[in-house]
């Protein structure tokens, strides 16, 4: 049960989304599935490789529609939202062949599939890593590090918005970047709890509670701000690597939110910018009237200017991340290590049957892997799987240093049961 009772209002889907799976062609026909890269409670995510193309390769979402059953709902919202950004749409009621309505910063639903007992979901495959483990492993990062991340994320929201479009759980965990390149860009995942505007008044508590905007507690209609202030608590967070709110009872934490209550703590905030804070008050508004929209984002000078600051501040946030966001590691590592090993097998394959050896695609890199030797680690039953985010298992410590103790547990969902997953 949600922690509040009221509910999104409008037209209920009629599964219209699902319907139009592809029931024709069985997906092993145009895909060889290969290694698992993760399960969940009631879905697995497999390396894909395209029967047409080899060198093509993706993320299968396998849902179990036994498993699936009361949780529809998010499943639907998710396909529907990534059709709308995906190659070739209806503008107009009509189809025009070409266009695109992607965005590079958001994950490719390519195809769907369907058969008797599950579902299948063609996704983009995505292999850099969680935001905050990208942070941490940097040798150096930056006030315009920082600025340029937030960048990309508003950039991505604001094009969501245009096309009617509002995340309602945007975090760290949804936001991966797309190869672990030292100039990958980040991608938007994860569209389960999305809602499209012409699917009526969202009034529904979903999302992530330390991430969530104060209209969401307060049981008000909401609408695309709810995304403006969650990115102002991210950005929040990439410059200090500690929450702006954080109380182990959910009401305390909850009222901090609906009051705005947070500051800029001494040390931790004494080398960052002015510019930094003020982008972040106007983000992180109670008054929603007063919030930045994404545009006012992208034009403050600390986004399209030159007020964020060069002075390396990775020791400090790096530190307070690992701290605040501790988790285990061991999983990402072995998402990383199946794909190179699948796709060494195929290269290995190909050189035997070809005569030539090696191959042309390196996705990933063998040294910056740190992969376990206990198979046994290697599960995860987590509802909230997703195709291009593997959860994994988050941890907290107690933070002294931090004013008020402040730590973080960015897992935890206003929907204590995990079905608005």
């Amino acid at each position: 049960m949600p922690l509040f009772g009221k509910k999104d209002s409008g037209k209920k889907m009629k599964s219209k989304d699902i319907r139009e799976l592809n029931k024709t062609v069985p997906i092993e026909d145009k895909y060889i599935l290969h290694d698992t890269l993760g399960t969940g409670a009631f879905s697995e995510v497999r390396l894909a490789v395209s029967r047409e193309n080899p060198d093509h390769h993706y993320a299968v979402k396998i849902i179990d529609k036994k498993a699936l059953k009361g949780k529809e709902e998010s499943l639907e919202n998710e396909i529907r939202v990534l059709r709308r950004f995906s190659a070739n749409q209806q503008i107009d009621g009509e189809l025009e062949p070409g266009t695109r309505l992607t965005h590079p910063n958001i994950v490719q639903l390519y195809e769907t599939f369907e058969d008797k007992s599950k579902i299948y979901l063609v996704m983009e495959l995505v292999t850099g890593g969680e935001l905050f483990d990208r942070i941490v492993e940097k040798g150096s990062y930056t006030e315009k590090d920082a600025s340029d991340l937030i960048r990309q994320i508003l950039e991505a929201v604001a094009y969501m918005h245009k096309e009617g479009v509002v995340h309602r759980d945007l975090k760290p965990e949804n936001l991966l970047f797309y190869s672990p390149d030292d100039d990958a860009k980040i991608m938007i995942s994860d569209f389960g709890l999305s809602k499209t505007e012409d699917s009526g008044t969202m009034a529904t508590a979903c999302g992530t509670p330390g991430y969530v905007a104060p209209e969401v507690l307060a049981q008000k209609p909401y609408g695309k701000a709810v995304d403006v202030w969650s990115i102002g608590v991210i950005s929040y967070i990439l410059l200090c690597g500690y929450p702006p709110f954080y109380d182990e009872n959910d009401a305390n934490l909850f009222a901090q939110i609906l009051k705005g209550d947070f500051e800029f703590d001494s040390p931790y905030w004494d080398d960052i910018s002015e510019s930094a804070k003020d982008f972040i008050r106007h983000l992180m508004c109670v008054d929603v009237k007063k919030r930045y929209t994404c545009e006012q984002a992208l034009a403050h000078p600390w986004i399209s200017g030159n007020a964020a600051g060069n002075k390396n501040i990775h020791a400090t946030v790096s530190e307070q991340l690992k701290k605040n966001f501790a988790k285990s590691r061991w999983k990402q590592a072995y998402i990383a290590a199946t794909v190179i090993r699948q796709m060494q097998r195929m290269a290995l394959s190909s050189s035997n049957s070809s005569g030539e050896g090696g191959s042309k695609t390196n996705l990933l890199k063998d040294s910056k892997l740190n992969v376990p030797s206990d198979s046994s680690q290697r599960s995860d039953t987590d509802e909230s799987i997703h195709v291009e985010n593997i959860e994994t298992t988050k941890t907290t410590t107690s933070n002294a240093e931090i004013k008020n103790q402040r730590i973080s547990s960015p897992t935890s969902c206003l929907n204590g049961s995990g079905q608005a997953k």
